[in-house]
């Protein structure tokens, strides 16, 4: 506990179960750390991710040994993948016992080997101070991640003296670049007559400072920029040099951009096949640099022409005093940007209007409208509502937007946002949900019920699990194979069962006041929001397919594709 404390750790997520009752006991007269009791082990992990998203502190999970462990190795993963800062202790039956099919034993550090940074299973209790200090040290190190530690029961309950070792460092990966590239990188970037600047989650986990030195560096070089789904917020939405979101679901400017670009630098970024597509195909005429702390995503995906290992904030720092330093200059990029602007005019986020039903995309544009004010913090579930946020809800500031990206978990948001909360308790914070995905840890509705957490969840209902019956509707001829959800909760009354308030809006007239009610009242709200069912979110390219050939409403592809989704329904 006085190990915690030392590393800053305010507030634990987790569920007791018998291999880890003495840690719970110690915790019981402990004012120091507060504990949040969750209603699953899945739960605790997304709520960690939040907290450790929204606040830059890492986040830390107590459970169990066996199921509680295993139960939580879905959030584990899910933070391995989106790099999220998580310390995950798990208890574990006695030492003896390891090996011997003991209840509730789990070999806990082989399975979660290949999604943590770094695991432990601790045996000696003079190591246990130690062996806490470096997990923290390695989760928030270099490229964030989650660590965990593996405790015997016995090893709980043992003593050891205080202090006893001295504080390994073992783990210092490189954080500012070489300066030779960086002084070629700047050079490139001032003779680059289409240059863009391709920014991923890196630098929302590099802190706030490497947003600001982003935008310090656009302001001096001119160039475009886009966004992963994991880095939006560290570049504002309203800047004229905003491309949008790239990849499967961004924009069409953004990936026309990327393709004709004769540079790109990506900083934060790791090349994933939803930003690429077809790899032969992908910006085939650029140069490319690749500025990253973690040196095995240097040429996993995408061969560059210069890597540069270091931290996000220290690289851009080093790259905008070499660009003072040496007088460089850009070029002139009007001809570049008027290229832009004709694919701007293609206008891919335009979706069909109607007066009869209330299309998702609106549902979006009216949230952001009305909470924009507040500056709020959105989570989101997996699916296509998790893209039209992504799409219509615009982000000014880092740290605002928490959602799966690597491993698209269903279930992350409602925790998520519970973990955000209590990381940010005055802030405004709702959870963007599918009335599917709600469902994997819906649960957590008491969690928010017993801290009086006033979280919100906004949830665009269609009725189906609505990117499976997309891809169903494009590549599989409309045969919608166990997408539809046909027995949904009342939304409403689960939502006052756990003492929430619910709200349904199913007219158009009724969306705004919906979403206002939302707003003004000061405790925890589901709103079920019933919107067009055969909505699909757009624009997008098919997996395996280049990167600009999209589908986009207004298409004669969108047009075949939705004629025929009607018919079969």
């Amino acid at each position: 506990m006085d190990t915690l404390v030392e590393q800053g750790v305010e507030v634990v997520f987790g569920y007791p179960g018998g291999a880890v009752l003495p840690i719970y006991d110690a915790l019981f007269n402990d004012n120091r750390i507060r504990h949040i009791l969750v209603r699953h082990e899945a739960g605790a992990a997304h709520a960690a991710e939040g907290y450790a998203r929204s606040t830059g502190k890492p986040g830390v999970v107590l459970v169990t040994s066996g199921p509680g462990a295993t139960n939580a190795v879905t959030g584990i993963a899910d933070a391995f993948m989106d790099s999220i800062p998580m310390v995950v202790l798990t208890g574990q039956v006695a030492t003896a016992m390891i090996g011997t099919d003991a209840f509730q034993e789990a070999d806990t550090v082989g399975i979660t080997r290949h999604c943590t940074k770094h695991n432990y299973l601790v045996k000696d209790p003079a190591d246990l101070a130690a062996t806490i200090n470096e997990a923290f040290k390695i989760a928030t190190t270099g490229r964030p991640g989650p660590v965990v530690i593996d405790i015997p029961k016995d090893v709980q309950v043992a003593s050891a003296p205080a202090n006893q070792t001295e504080p390994r460092s073992r783990f210092n990966p490189p954080t500012t670049g070489a300066p030779e590239a960086i002084a070629q990188a700047v050079a490139m970037l001032a003779a680059a007559e289409a240059p863009v600047l391709y920014t991923g989650g890196g630098i929302i986990n590099s802190g706030p400072e490497a947003s600001e030195l982003l935008r310090e560096l656009q302001d001096l070089c001119g160039a475009p920029l886009t966004s992963t789904l994991m880095g939006l917020g560290a570049f504002p939405a309203q800047n004229k040099a905003w491309l949008g979101m790239l990849g499967m679901h961004g924009t069409y400017e953004a990936n026309m951009a990327m393709n004709r670009a004769d540079l790109i630098i990506s900083v934060g970024a790791r090349f994933d096949d939803r930003v690429t597509g077809r790899i032969e195909d992908f910006a085939p005429n650029a140069k490319k640099i690749h500025i990253d702390i973690d040196r095995s995503s240097i040429n996993k995906t995408v061969q560059v022409d210069l890597p540069i290992i270091g931290d996000c904030t220290l690289v851009l720092r080093q790259m905008i005093d070499e660009w003072k330093s040496s007088d460089a200059s850009a070029q002139n990029l009007s001809e570049w940007y008027a290229r832009i602007d004709g694919w701007r005019a293609r206008n891919s986020l335009a979706y069909p209007q109607s007066e009869e039903e209330i299309m998702p995309q609106l549902a979006i544009e009216r949230l952001f409208e009305l909470t924009k004010q507040y500056d709020p913090i959105i989570t989101t579930e997996v699916g296509q509502h998790q893209m039209w946020a992504a799409q219509h809800f615009h982000f000014f500031a880092p740290n605002k937007w928490l959602t799966s990206g690597g491993l698209g978990t269903m279930g992350y948001g409602l925790p998520a946002a519970i973990g955000a909360q209590l990381g940010n308790p005055e802030a405004l914070v709702i959870d963007v949900a599918g009335e599917a995905s709600i469902q994997m840890n819906i649960q957590e509705l008491g969690t928010a019920s017993q801290y009086r957490l006033p979280v919100k969840v906004f949830i665009l209902n269609n009725e189906y699990m609505g990117m499976v019956r997309q891809w169903q509707e494009l590549t599989y001829e409309s045969r919608y194979s166990n997408s539809y959800s046909d027995s949904l909760p009342d939304f409403v009354k689960l939502a006052e069962a756990y003492g929430w308030k619910g709200i349904v809006i199913e007219n158009l007239d009724d969306l705004d006041a919906g979403i206002q009610a939302m707003i003004d009242h000061d405790g925890p709200v589901i709103v079920d929001c019933r919107v067009a069912k055969l909505a699909n979110c757009l624009p997008m390219f098919r997996s395996g397919a280049p990167h600009t050939e999209m589908i986009m409403y207004g298409d004669d592809t969108q047009r075949e594709v939705t004629a025929e989704a009607k018919a079969s329904v």
